[in-house]
């Protein structure tokens, strides 16, 4: 796909992968609605980029509010003239042995990775179909695939995204209308702030919101289906589908090691 010109509604825009998809997409041409439930991380976001200052505009909305769904798909035909693009990348993580897990917690975990996701996508829709063509991008990752120990809403929630994505896709074939999923791995952003410690015992890899960016614009750029980040860990995604209880043994002391930080990170949540 052709980015000058596009016109993008982002999610998330003010997190750590999202203000770097947005600075890429701004400099590549692309004309962008910021979407963000922080109002001023999204003013200081286009503050620092003038190729923002010139290319975006921004609105403050919680996506766990449905009345925010419609607003936004609204307010990007509104500001921009229409919608090509869709990136959804919004996403919040929880990280606690389930029984820990508040239910306010898991609620938002599958409101904003979830059902956020697929609501703003039925709304775009119309538009898309109406133009003859559209691209959604679902932002999940790689624990969509691998179901992790002690991230079990987390884990669930991008499951589903990355069924829906799959199912839409396979329903909109032959309409113009494309749907792609990127799933990265552990990403340094404020989110692994959440996880950290563990991240760092266990050897687990942050790669840089940057790198991860670069992924999601390119696989818009190439209309690619799916990509999924990482060395091994795509490989572990191929085995755990085919082998998922040698997938069980891989993990089982990593388990074990993670879960004095699972327990610590939901104490201090609370």
């Amino acid at each position: 796909m052709k980015l000058e010109g596009a016109r993008v509604l982002l999610t998330g825009a003010a997190g750590g992968i999202g203000r770097c998809v947005a600075a890429g997409l701004a400099q590549r041409g692309a004309r962008l609605l910021l979407l963000d439930r922080d109002a001023g991380a999204l003013s200081r976001l286009v503050g620092e980029s003038p190729a923002l200052t010139a290319s975006s505009f921004t609105l403050a909305a919680d996506l766990a509010r449905e009345e925010s769904i419609a607003l936004a798909v609204e307010t990007a035909h509104r500001r921009l003239g229409g919608l090509d693009v869709l990136v959804n990348n919004a996403g919040v993580l929880d990280f606690a042995p389930l029984e820990l897990e508040r239910t306010q917690d898991i609620e938002a975990t599958f409101r904003i990775n979830l059902l956020a996701p697929v609501l703003l996508s039925r709304c775009a829709l119309g538009g898309f179909r109406r133009q003859g063509h559209g691209h959604i991008v679902n932002v999940g990752s790689i624990f969509g695939s691998i179901a992790f120990p002690w991230f079990a809403s987390y884990s669930a929630s991008k499951f589903a995204i990355r069924g829906f994505s799959e199912a839409l896709r396979r329903e909109l074939a032959g309409s113009g209308i494309l749907v792609t999923y990127v799933a990265p791995r552990a990403t340094a952003t404020p989110l692994a702030t959440i996880f950290g410690h563990m991240a760092k015992a266990t050897g687990m890899p942050l790669d840089a919101p940057e790198a991860v960016a670069g992924h999601v614009i390119a696989a818009l750029e190439k209309d690619a289906k799916d990509r999924y980040l990482g060395r091994a860990e795509p490989f572990f995604v191929r085995l755990n589908a085919v082998l998922p209880r040698l997938v069980d043994r891989a993990l089982a002391g990593k388990t074990r090691q993670m879960e004095p930080f699972a327990k610590e990170a939901a104490c201090r949540r609370c």
